[in-house]
């Protein structure tokens, strides 16, 4: 087959925007020249990609459909192949910039990062935590090499994510709180009180379901506990938070009948860059220290 990454990319540039003439525009060029190459790309292929007669948006096909995801994991890999081989070309990187969510486990974290001090003693580390969602958009802007998150949904398609373990969620509220008299706690009593539950509501993490009317919102799984621990409302949180040495005396765990299931740590990185060695011995010993506290 004689086809070019040029017209994958245009395949598949016109199938996400649906026009020729968009796509043309977007690079300038004649849309005479971006149809033609999509029709040099089917005849290589042997199929039709797109329905040109179903009106003025060319419409995917069958077999359009089916080789669109595989023209994206072809420019996937051409991504990976480029930032490789810059990796190879710089060798040991002088700087690592890991961000992560301020939620995420502090010990297993600082006891990679010491390790990584040892290994790699030249080695400068930026360390920046933040709320959920900026961890990703720091990647995306290139402002930092590695992220740590927990697992959601809408990951954008630029990362690359490994998962590293688990975190239990636990059910909690006040110590002042009517439901820590309670040695159980069904659905319909937690119905009855105010929930604080993470923001926004499309996070997509464990523990995003509201049960009742009465809900409050943060976006910070520490926030949410400074107003647990103040009586506002019950929370589903992960257990290292909840039992994070501030909190001890303050937060009362409650027995119930459903508990979200555990928050997945996942470490990400840019597709388009390849990690150098201080990274990648970093990722194996965040694996190992979360998995050991899993």
């Amino acid at each position: 087959m004689q086809w070019s990454l040029e017209q994958i990319r245009l395949f598949v540039a016109v199938a996400e925007g649906q026009s020729f003439s968009a796509v043309a525009r977007g690079l300038r060029r004649a849309q005479s020249a971006v149809s033609s190459s999509i029709a040099l790309l089917e005849e290589d292929l042997g199929v039709a990609l797109f329905d040109r007669s179903s009106g003025r948006q060319p419409r995917l096909t069958a077999a359009g459909v089916a080789l669109l995801e595989e023209a994206r994991e072809v420019l996937r890999q051409c991504q990976r192949l480029d930032g490789r081989a810059l990796g190879l070309a710089k060798g040991e990187e002088a700087l690592l910039r890991l961000a992560q969510d301020e939620a995420m486990p502090y010990q297993p974290v600082l006891a990679s990062l010491e390790a990584l001090g040892k290994a790699f003693p030249l080695l400068e580390v930026r360390l920046a935590s933040s709320a959920q969602g900026d961890v990703a958009r720091k990647l995306l802007e290139r402002r930092a090499d590695l992220g740590l998150l927990f697992h959601h949904e809408h990951m954008p398609d630029a990362l690359e994510r490994q998962r590293l373990g688990t975190i239990e969620m636990v059910t909690v509220c006040g110590a002042g709180h009517v439901l820590a008299a309670r040695p159980y706690a069904d659905r319909r009593e937690l119905v009855r009180h105010r929930q604080i539950l993470m923001a926004p509501q499309d996070s997509h993490y464990p523990g995003g379901e509201q049960l009742g009317p009465q809900v409050w919102r943060a976006d910070s799984f520490y926030v949410m506990a400074e107003l647990v621990m103040r009586g506002l409302g019950w929370a589903w949180l992960p257990r290292h938070v909840a039992q994070y040495p501030a909190y001890q005396g303050q937060l009362v765990e409650l027995r119930s009948d459903w508990t979200p299931p555990s928050l997945v740590v996942e470490l990400v990185c840019r597709r388009d860059e390849a990690l150098g060695p201080a990274a990648l011995w970093l990722a194996e010993k965040l694996a190992e220290h979360l998995q050991a506290i899993g």
